[in-house]
């Protein structure tokens, strides 16, 4: 069983505040193993969130201002979500200074390798997501307004629990799951829109 503040990555146990400490005392080295835990879920989270072909750059400065932030780390609290908060700041910002507006389907190639989890339980017009679905999917959540994309994709996308979401989005646990429902409910109409216009035009 893992204890709490540790991560399973590569199949071997990191002890997320063990390093963190090792920084702070000066073993500035030991960062890498947090790097190591962390950099394919915080990829995961700014593609999803629109950093596109930018995600490499945005995770690494989200890295070094985590680095740099390591100070103000509350001990015993959890690092991912500390992280991808930073991660979608960075996000935000890349977007926002972008030279040009990325479009949906630019988003979609950019989200090709990310496997959407959201489970059959959370609602029926969100299930069967394989295949073509995916793409299906990637389109509809861009069409969400903000709040709604990142909270249906921190919980799914990223498989983050709904305590992990709320600190991430800084949000209470409450507002998580009020968004996250209207996120479902949103996501599902685009997806029967989807379907229902997908269906008549194979007809």
């Amino acid at each position: 069983m893992r204890t709490q503040g540790e991560v399973l990555e590569g199949g071997r146990v990191v002890d997320e505040g063990a390093v963190i400490a090792r920084v702070r005392a000066g073993e500035a080295e030991a960062y890498a193993e947090l790097v190591h835990a962390f950099t394919g879920i915080a990829l995961r989270a700014a593609v999803a969130l629109g950093a596109g072909s930018d995600a490499e750059d945005v995770v690494q400065q989200a890295f070094f201002k985590a680095y740099c932030s390591l100070g103000r780390f509350r001990d015993g609290a959890s690092f991912k979500p500390w992280l991808l908060a930073i991660v979608a700041n960075e996000t935000r910002n890349t977007v926002r200074s972008a030279v040009r507006q990325r479009s949906v389907v630019g988003r979609e190639a950019a989200l090709a390798e990310s496997e959407p989890l959201i489970p059959e339980s959370a609602d029926p017009a969100v299930a069967a997501l394989e295949g073509e679905r995916r793409a299906t999917l990637r389109a509809a959540l861009a069409q969400l307004s903000d709040e709604h994309r990142k909270v249906v994709t921190y919980r799914y996308l990223l498989e983050m629990d709904e305590a992990e979401t709320a600190e991430a989005l800084d949000w209470p646990r409450g507002t998580v799951k009020s968004r996250l429902n209207r996120g479902l409910e949103k996501l599902g109409r685009l997806l029967r829109k989807e379907d229902k216009e997908g269906g008549e035009e194979r007809e």
